[in-house]
């Protein structure tokens, strides 16, 4: 067992719950997501990085502590989601769909 100085282990799974609850909610109700749309059309990276620039310049400016907290999960989902656009641009599929 690992002893994570950092809450890693912790913050790793509530990622997961955020991005698990994407999937429930409103950006998920049909067949495709917007994000596999944009990703499709070959505008993956710029959408992820555009994402990532807008919660980055946001955080600490709207909203209260619990709104910025918001922020950087997003920001860490679009890394998610940059590294597998990535991935894909760049061939390195072995993590593709596991």
């Amino acid at each position: 067992m690992i002893d994570y100085k950092f809450n890693e282990d912790v913050l790793l799974d509530e990622i997961r719950q955020y991005i698990d609850n994407t999937y429930k909610g409103h950006y998920s109700k049909t067949t495709y997501q917007s994000t596999e749309v944009i990703m499709g059309r070959g505008h993956g990276e710029g959408f992820c990085m555009g994402n990532i620039d807008k919660y980055s310049n946001r955080y600490g400016k709207k909203g209260d502590e619990d709104d910025w907290r918001k922020d950087l999960i997003k920001i860490v989902h679009y890394g998610i989601l940059a590294l597998y656009n990535h991935d894909i641009t760049y061939g390195d599929n072995e993590n593709e769909n596991q």
